[in-house]
């Protein structure tokens, strides 16, 4: 049997300029204490790295607190109770948490919450599409953007976790159209092959207001932005009027040291009458049921599919962060303790 009573974890060592080195992080190795009444110690088996982290490696202002350093990693991840101090959590619970970047983590049961291992998939889904990933698609679709049926839809950073969902959620929700951009050849392939796209092109082609130019000729209604920057600028320049934007992530940005330009079509917001709105998930979390009997129906009815990238080995998490800011993942990019 696995020995739980130490931890091997990633804190953060100091705060990156720039992109992310190996440098930036620690691992170490700690024994846990003894469990105290109200607590669970919790085996982890998928663990999550996610864009979002970048920011919070950084001592600015953002929706949610920087990590402190020295602090380990927090983040979404899955796991086995294998020692309890606590009645309705007992040992053999799968349960997701947000404790983040160690093999084994432990704390006051309030901080896990028990979900249903599903027949037939891997726990690793709670994390990605029947998870946040999963849910922020569809809110971004829905209540930020809303959607219509046969509505043309573009989606920026379409290959990864997020983008991946969005298509299909889109396609479920009745678009009319859906165009994705991706970073390489076969990631664009993989648009239109597997996960519902009408049209797809490698942002590396040319000006990317061409290339969505050329994908939608007509022009779009609803952009579900993972990127920012000249993906931004080309919504912007092929939006119909009325069109909506979901601002979901800026990943184009994340890592650069110099003011990054804005778009030099912002009065197309006036002309055309359109409305760009950010959002992060945490205000939304009304829609929590409302998303899991909806996706969970199209699962069972075979309308989703899914990609996983996954890295083996709480010591590669780091690496595995950094091959997915680099665009090194197809759907979601995982670490399997």
């Amino acid at each position: 049997m696995t020995d739980t009573s130490t931890a091997t974890r990633i804190l953060l060592d100091s705060r990156p300029v720039g992109w992310p080195t190996p440098e930036n992080f620690r691992i170490e190795e700690v024994a846990l204490p003894e469990l105290e009444a109200g607590q669970v110690r919790v085996r982890n088996e998928f663990l999550s790295v996610d864009p979002y982290m970048r920011g919070r490696m950084s001592d600015a202002r953002s929706y949610v607190a920087p990590y402190a350093l020295g602090a380990q990693i927090t983040g979404g991840a899955i796991g086995r109770v294998v020692a309890s101090r606590v009645d309705g959590m007992p040992e053999g619970s799968v349960v997701l948490h947000q404790h983040g970047w160690s093999d084994v983590v432990q704390g006051d049961a309030a901080t896990f919450r028990i979900v249903p291992d599903i027949p037939g998939l891997p726990l690793s889904v709670r994390l990605h599409v029947l998870g946040m990933t999963g849910m922020t698609a569809y809110v971004g679709l829905t209540r930020i953007a809303a959607l219509r049926e046969g509505e043309t839809v573009f989606i920026s950073g379409a290959a990864g976790a997020v983008g991946t969902a969005a298509g299909q959620i889109a396609r479920h929700l009745g678009a009319g159209r859906v165009i994705g951009s991706a970073g390489t050849p076969e990631k664009v392939a993989l648009l239109t092959q597997k996960y519902g796209y009408d049209a797809g092109f490698d942002y590396h082609d040319g000006d990317v207001r061409e290339l969505l130019a050329q994908a939608a000729p007509e022009g779009i209604d609803v952009f579900f932005d993972n990127v920012g920057g000249d993906h931004l600028q080309a919504a912007l320049a092929s939006f119909r009027d009325g069109g909506r934007a979901a601002l979901c992530g800026a990943i184009s940005s994340y890592n650069t040291t110099d003011r990054a330009a804005g778009p030099d079509n912002m009065a197309n917001l006036i002309t055309r009458g359109l409305t760009l709105r950010g959002f992060t998930l945490g205000d939304h979390l009304d829609l929590s049921a409302e998303f899991q009997q909806r996706m969970t129906g199209w699962f069972e009815d075979g309308g989703i599919v899914y990609d996983e990238t996954i890295v083996d080995g709480i010591e590669n998490t780091v690496q595995a962060f950094l091959d997915m800011m680099r665009g090194g993942n197809i759907g979601k990019m995982l670490v399997r303790i």
